[in-house]
């Protein structure tokens, strides 16, 4: 059987033929590609700034270091109270009186009891004068000597104590009127006249204006870092533009059964424009020295340590970095960052467990 011949020519044109011409059709195409590149994701992210005395701040009030609450040192009906809150007192001047007419007769009883028991101290003295001179003689026996040496004993026990509770009659008398005990402010007033009081139960409370202060509360998590000379600035809602600084005194102890706070003294300068009671509004930070607040979800733990994401742009695109940081205490779902941020960092706060260093990402998606 002959088998038909193929040309050379027509071979060496089909070895010139172009590749494409070889190329099988798209859908018999099974190689595997890779597939395109993820869209760089955008980033939930805030700057990091002081962001003015409107955004955070405490309530407070300003109150005297030094005050006291007074009280009367006796039981009595209080028939008068010269002074009223906000009132200025000198030292010595009369705050409020009990009606003198019990105490006057209770006085008056204490001193009928004592004379009556000089009396009797009198007459049992004379009678062991008597009884021993008796018993000299032999004439009184051993027996009531002994019986008028111990009454005599008892009458003078009781003369003392009739002299005791005259005393104590007498001072009840002069606790009737209550003085200032120094020059102040009455900063708050508990019982009106007319009240029957009992020994110690608080009547007002006098407040010296020799140093102000401010006292706020803060929650334990917002005291955690603090500073020991945390600066903080105040400001009455009347008046924002008149601020005034002060620094951290002192910090209770122990935190307030009921709110769970702490109550934190801020010294306030001698020239400050706030009165005793007035309201203010204080916020962490100064002016030369800002405060920056950023949200408490930005942080995680690298190695144990804190560390925020910060968002670096250039003109070619945008990567983030790990930052650590150091926090100086949270309120109210807010972070007070010390060191590592400076104002004007962008700083990614929403999916920070699921970010890399040098990871790009895209644009600024705002909270």
């Amino acid at each position: 059987m002959i088998r038909p011949t193929v040309p050379l020519t027509a071979f060496f044109l089909v070895l010139a033929a172009p590749a494409g011409a070889l190329d099988l059709p798209r859908w018999l195409d099974f190689s595997s590609h890779a597939e395109n590149a993820a869209p760089i994701r955008p980033v939930v992210s805030e700057i990091v700034e002081d962001r003015g005395q409107d955004a955070r701040w405490i309530p407070g009030v300003v109150a005297s270091r030094t005050q006291v609450t007074m009280a009367f040192q006796t039981l009595g009906r209080m028939v008068s109270r010269p002074v009223d809150l906000g009132d200025r007192v000198r030292q010595g001047d009369v705050l409020a009186n009990l009606a003198a007419e019990d105490l006057e007769a209770t006085t008056r009883a204490a001193e009928a009891a004592l004379a009556a028991a000089e009396v009797q101290r009198d007459t049992a003295r004379l009678t062991l004068e008597r009884v021993e001179a008796l018993a000299a003689r032999n004439v009184a026996s051993a027996a009531q000597l002994e019986q008028a040496q111990r009454a005599a004993t008892a009458a003078e026990a009781g003369a003392e104590q009739a002299r005791s509770a005259l005393v104590q009659a007498r001072d009840s008398q002069g606790y009737a009127r209550m003085t200032a005990p120094f020059s102040g402010v009455v900063s708050a007033v508990y019982e009106a006249p007319g009240s029957v009081l009992g020994a110690g139960t608080p009547v007002l409370q006098l407040s010296a204006e020799d140093q102000r202060e401010a006292v706020i509360d803060l929650p334990e998590s917002a005291l955690a870092g603090l500073p020991d000379d945390a600066v903080f600035t105040l400001w009455q809602r009347t008046d924002p533009d008149r601020q005034v600084q002060a620094v951290l005194d002192r910090i209770d102890p122990v935190a307030d059964m009921a709110t769970r706070t702490r109550r934190l003294y801020l010294t306030l300068p001698p020239d400050a424009p706030f009165r005793l009671g007035a309201l203010i509004r204080a916020r962490l930070g100064s002016a030369s020295e800002p405060a920056l607040m950023l949200s408490q979800a930005a942080i995680f733990l690298r190695d144990g340590a804190p560390h925020v994401w910060r968002v670096i742009r250039t003109e070619g695109g945008a990567h983030v970095e790990a930052v650590p940081v150091t926090p100086s205490g949270a309120f109210q779902g807010r972070v007070l960052i010390g060191a590592g941020l400076s104002p004007g960092d962008e700083v990614v706060i929403r999916g920070v467990n699921s970010l890399t260093d040098g990871q790009a990402v895209g644009e600024r998606v705002h909270p």
